[in-house]
C-alpha cells in the first residue's frame, strides 16, 4: 500500500532535549492513522515538522512523496491541518471566517459550501464563531483543514476539550472521512480508547521513540497479551 506520509530517522533536538528520536513512520493511504502518545512524548513536534513549521534536525519527511525540507510550498499544498489554536475570528460568522482562507487559496466559493457539509455545518454556518460551542469549532477547523480537498489531513488531539457528545460527533467524522473524501487522516491522542475507537493504523510514541507501529486490528490481535499501555488517562 502505498505511504501518503513517511519520515526517515527524523530527530529534532532543541538544546541538550531530544525531543523527535529517529522516527521513521509510514502512514498508508487512506488510513486513519492514530499517533498515540503521553503529553510530552514529542508527537505535536513531529506533526510541525510533517507540516514544515520547524525543521528537524536530521532526518526526512514526506507528505504525499514530496520531501518537505526540499519543497515545502509543494508539500503544504498537499495536506490541510487542525493544530491546537484555531484562529478563528470571532465577530465573523463560521462562513465568513472561511471565505477568507478560502480567498488566500484561491479556491471557488462552492469549496465553503462542500466542507460546511462534509462536517456537518452547514445550518450553523451564518452564525459568530464567538457563539460557537468548543465542538463547533473543533468542526469549523476540520472544515477549514479540508479546503482544497487535500489528500491528507494532520490533526493534533482533535477531541481534546470537547465534551462525550462532541467526542462522539469527532470520532464518527474522523472514521468516514477516507470513504467520504479520499483523505488520509493522521490524528494525535494520548488516549488509547480514542484511538481504539477511531484509527485503522497506530504509532506509539514514547520518549520521542517510535516503539510500535502497524494496523491496529493486527496490533491487538497480535501483541495484545503482550503490551501494557500506559497513558496519561
Amino acid at each position: 500500500m502505498a505511504a501518503a506520509i513517511e519520515t526517515r530517522a527524523l530527530t529534532r533536538r532543541f538544546k541538550r532535549h531530544l525531543a523527535v528520536d529517529a522516527v521513521s513512520m509510514t502512514v498508508p493511504d487512506k488510513a486513519v492513522y492514530g499517533f498515540l502518545g503521553r503529553n510530552g512524548a514529542g508527537k505535536t513536534t513531529t506533526l510541525k515538522m510533517l507540516l514544515g513549521l520547524i525543521a528537524p534536525t536530521s532526518g526526512q519527511a514526506m507528505i504525499d512523496g514530496i520531501d518537505v525540507a526540499r519543497d515545502r510550498l509543494g508539500a503544504a499544498r498537499r495536506v490541510g491541518a487542525l493544530l491546537e489554536a484555531h484562529g478563528f475570528y470571532g465577530n465573523l460568522s463560521g462562513r465568513e471566517n472561511l471565505d477568507l482562507t478560502r480567498t488566500l487559496l484561491g479556491l471557488p466559493k462552492t469549496e465553503i459550501d462542500r466542507v460546511l457539509e462534509v462536517v456537518e455545518m452547514t445550518e450553523h454556518a451564518s452564525r459568530r464563531v464567538s457563539d460557537y460551542s468548543l465542538g463547533m469549532r473543533q468542526r469549523l477547523g476540520l472544515a477549514r483543514a479540508m479546503l482544497g480537498a487535500p489528500p491528507v489531513l494532520i490533526l493534533d488531539e482533535p477531541t481534546n476539550g470537547l465534551d462525550p457528545d462532541g467526542i462522539a460527533d469527532m470520532r464518527r467524522f474522523l472514521k468516514a472521512l477516507p470513504e467520504r473524501t479520499g483523505a488520509t487522516v493522521l490524528l494525535s491522542s494520548h488516549l488509547l480508547g480514542e484511538i481504539e475507537q477511531t484509527a485503522t493504523h497506530v504509532g506509539i510514541l514514547n520518549e520521542g521513540r517510535l516503539v510500535l507501529e502497524g494496523a491496529l486490528d493486527r496490533l491487538k490481535a497480535d501483541l495484545a497479551p503482550e503490551i501494557v499501555f500506559e497513558t496519561d488517562d
